[in-house]
């Protein structure tokens, strides 16, 4: 299978604030990502010759992005796939690029989660067979089987009670509490300290209201091009170093020996990308990271599914600030999807907003500018136990 590493660049790129966006239709948030990557890029509308358009809950084919652009009956696709359908969008993208089947292409992801006011006005059904009763329970409870075990899992090493566990999860929600303080368009800009986090009511154990994402409105985009094209528009653009894309297939479902303290799609789509990328070690490679935290015991296995902290050790490196700001792995520092929000579609391409800026050094709080960061990775996973969609990208800027 070949690679793509440095075979396509991202030039552009745009996102919108995201929140409860009342007054943005789905047009208004294509065309605010979009234009404000297309300006970013300095180039015209005209130039784009494809395009990629990702949404789950608002509405089927291209069409909204066509007529928000006013395209001229130039190709787009409709992808979706569950959370990590940002990123995929950027992944097809890229590799239309990378194929030679385009030169210039648009990537973008937008959804009307907190109202459905589209070409038809109804809520997209989930893709899962209801008839299996197992898969039929909201996220929390899903993914609270994660922490639950994980607790469990580890409870002896640590002399954990309840309270010590949730103290390391409370650190991940407050750090990204205060990542999102320092961002202009993060949904949510509120201070919380760790005994919010433990005095709050359980949503589903041992989940409390702050261990989980806010879902939002909102939209990203970004262009992608050739090497050679990206040198004639901007020196500082950016170049995808890895795409990998996991799909589960119910295995973990099928194992009585699951442990439920990984994630497989997660290990199989980050393995895939450090092989592309040529990373031997991560944790000393990647500079920075925005990780999937739709929970935050997401973002605690997550980190061990990446290799940033050994098996079983994410606690450790999480109580002594390594994925801080300041640290020396920072993660989600736009305040992931915890703050920032989570419209599915959107976040994907959201978290490489992330990246680019701070490859660019052109984040728009200069408190959350990291330093001279090398590589940046972007994590998705989403769907069910057993039958995950996981995806990883890395980025990385010219040498």
């Amino acid at each position: 299978m070949g690679s793509i590493k440095d075979k396509v660049a991202i030039v552009g790129m745009g996102c919108t604030k995201f929140g409860e966006l009342w007054d943005k239709s789905i047009e208004d948030l294509v065309v605010d990502s979009c234009y404000e990557a297309i300006e970013d890029a300095g180039i015209e509308p005209k130039d784009i010759q494809a395009a990629w358009y990702g949404s789950r809950e608002s509405g089927f084919t291209g069409a909204h992005l066509a007529r928000a652009l006013k395209t001229d009956y130039t190709p787009i696709t409709r992808v979706e796939n569950f959370c990590c359908g940002g990123q995929d969008v950027l992944r097809n993208t890229c590799y239309g690029v990378a194929a030679g089947a385009c030169d210039i292409a648009l990537a973008c992801g937008v959804e009307k989660t907190k109202d459905h006011r589209g070409f038809f006005g109804l809520f997209i059904q989930e893709p899962l067979d209801r008839g299996i009763t197992e898969w039929d329970i909201p996220p929390a409870s899903q993914f609270g089987q994660y922490a639950t075990r994980y607790f469990y899992q580890y409870r002896d090493y640590y002399n954990w009670d309840f309270e010590g566990f949730k103290r390391i999860l409370a650190i991940i929600d407050v750090k990204n509490h205060d990542n999102g303080l320092l961002t202009p368009k993060a949904h949510l800009h509120r201070k919380i300290t760790i005994d919010d986090v433990l005095k709050a009511r359980i949503i589903s154990w041992p989940f409390t209201l702050y261990d989980a994402c806010g879902m939002s409105d909102g939209g990203a985009a970004a262009i992608v091009t050739t090497p050679e094209i990206a040198k004639t528009l901007r020196k500082d653009y950016v170049l995808v170093k890895a795409q990998a894309l996991a799909v589960g297939a119910a295995q973990s479902t099928m194992q009585p020996e699951f442990d439920f303290v990984h994630i497989p799609e997660n290990v199989a789509a980050a393995k895939a990308a450090y092989k592309e990328a040529g990373i031997t070690d991560p944790r000393q490679e990647i500079s920075i990271a925005e990780l999937h935290d739709c929970f935050s015991s997401t973002e605690l296995i997550t980190i061990e599914d990446l290799e940033f902290s050994p098996r079983g050790r994410a606690p450790e490196d999480i109580e002594a600030g390594r994925y801080l700001l300041n640290g020396e792995q920072p993660i989600n520092t736009d305040g992931g999807l915890k703050c920032f929000g989570h419209p599915l579609s959107a976040s994907g391409l959201r978290m490489a907003y992330e990246i680019y800026k701070q490859l660019q050094a052109k984040v728009d709080n200069p408190e959350r500018q990291v330093k001279s960061p090398k590589l940046g990775l972007i994590h998705n996973v989403g769907g069910n136990v057993g039958i995950h969609v996981s995806a990883v990208t890395i980025l990385g800027l010219p040498e």
